[in-house]
């Protein structure tokens, strides 16, 4: 597949590593120019590409940036992509880095804020992993202890091929619902950051509680 990353930090850097190893065209930009990103395609083959660029004519998407610097990205930014091509985000609030967002202190699940922003449809995996353990612990399906992975968003083909790539790096894909469930996958949540095998993640999402914690609050 074509994927177009936007967002080169530890997660988008992992994940430009790990699907570049599968033989994926990857396609990686930052905030600023392509030539920051030279020591990262000459090590993996990626491509490294202005941010309008990374989209167009993708399989799939993802967008791995601090929540505040969503609304900074230029508009259909993503909407580049061929049609139906998923679009990922791997996000997560944290008022102490990113400001107050009245609407996630309201109640609106992150993700559906960051849909919003983008005005695409998204899909929520990767951001409860240590990025170490992204790059590292990703194992064949019906290993022992292989590390489930939970995915939110619109039932469809799109879906499944999120499930599909979660499955090809290494991990269990666990249904997190739809896009406004998402909430369960969040920081502050039982899964998040925790490597739980498949059924333990579904136990963890069924059981995770609405409110966010005080810690994950904007003071």
């Amino acid at each position: 597949m074509r994927i177009g990353i936007i967002g080169a930090g530890l997660i988008g850097g992992t994940l430009t590593r790990t699907l570049s190893g599968l033989g994926h065209e990857v396609r990686v930009a930052n905030s600023r120019d392509p030539e920051t990103l030279a020591e990262l395609a000459a090590e993996t083959g990626a491509t490294a590409v202005w941010a309008a660029d990374a989209a167009t004519e993708a399989d799939l998407v993802i967008v791995s940036i601090p929540q505040k610097n969503v609304p900074d990205l230029a508009p259909g930014i993503v909407a580049k992509a061929k049609p139906g091509a998923p679009v990922i985000e791997t996000n997560n609030y944290y008022p102490q880095r990113d400001g107050r967002i009245d609407a996630i202190e309201d109640g609106t699940a992150e993700s559906v804020w960051v849909s919003e922003q983008l005005g695409v449809p998204v899909y929520k995996v990767f951001n409860g992993i240590w990025w170490k353990h992204l790059l590292e612990k990703g194992v064949p399906a019906g290993t022992e202890g292989r590390i489930a992975l939970p995915i939110a968003g619109a039932d469809g083909p799109a879906k499944e091929e999120v499930f599909e790539l979660v499955d090809a790096l290494g991990f269990d894909p666990v249904d997190g619902g739809t896009l406004e469930e998402s909430w369960r996958q969040q920081p502050g949540t039982p899964v998040y950051g925790k490597d739980y095998g498949a059924a333990d993640a579904k136990k963890a999402l069924a059981g995770a509680p609405r409110e966010r914690p005080a810690e994950f609050r904007a003071a």
